[in-house]
């Protein structure tokens, strides 16, 4: 089941085309890396697919009412600092109200990003790291079929980057989907099933890690050169120099 479709999404800022007739299908048991360099065009077109910005084209989340949308699919945006001292509990329990979710949802939502622990601390009281997972945790207690997040493991450590890439994937394997923008291209190698490459705008390529993550599309795109090679551990990708 398709839980995105976006075709031709067009959008100018400032005289610039930030969007070039942009298409996006996400369906349900995927877990797709939105990749590309800064200003490719990541976090406007998830924006653009939410109707969160005017763009011309067409999104089905854009044509429901926001009701409706906040119960299709949760955003977490890349925005991290929390202003509110309140308990980390009541944050997550934002999501879980926005999804129409009961307090079980929070429950589960503290559990998969392992800040259970934390439920009754102040928000603001928590580290950097900290409170990006909490964000994470209120988005997953909307329990929707679908979750848009722009970087989401920026910032984390190495451990809390994989336990939330592993979460991420968790929710593809349970039917539904994450559509999340990546820097780190080794770990989108890992975990996603799919990637999506944007550059000046337009979506480039589309497909399993491994085709995508191509030397062609490296040079062409990110002006690198990389490693990528299948392990018994799995994928394994890295970026090597500039060209």
């Amino acid at each position: 089941m398709t839980l995105l479709r976006a075709e031709g999404l067009m959008l100018r800022r400032g005289g610039r085309l930030v969007l070039d007739g942009a298409d996006l299908v996400v369906a349900e048991g995927e877990f797709v890396g939105l990749i590309g360099p800064n200003g490719a065009g990541k976090t406007t077109l998830m924006r653009a697919a939410l109707g969160l910005v005017p763009a011309r084209g067409y999104s089905d989340l854009a044509t429901l009412p926001p009701a409706r949308r906040a119960r299709r699919a949760a955003w977490l945006p890349q925005a991290r600092e929390i202003a509110w001292p309140v308990p980390v509990a009541h944050l997550v329990g934002l999501g879980a109200q926005a999804g129409g979710r009961d307090a079980a949802a929070v429950t589960r939502a503290l559990e998969r990003t392992g800040l259970a622990a934390f439920a009754d601390r102040r928000a603001t009281e928590l580290s950097g790291g900290e409170q990006a997972r909490a964000l994470i945790a209120r988005a997953l207690a909307q329990e929707t079929p679908l979750l848009l997040a722009d970087e989401p493991i920026a910032g984390l450590d190495p451990a809390q980057q994989i336990r939330s890439m592993e979460v991420f994937r968790a929710l593809a394997g349970e039917g539904r989907a994450v559509l999340a923008s990546l820097h780190d291209l080794g770990l989108a190698a890992r975990y996603c099933t799919r990637l999506v490459a944007m550059n000046a705008g337009r979506v480039v390529a589309s497909g399993p890690p491994a085709d995508v993550l191509t030397p062609e599309l490296m040079r062409a795109v990110f002006g690198v050169t990389a490693f990528f090679a299948d392990t018994p551990d799995g994928p394994v990708f890295q970026p090597l120099s500039v060209l």
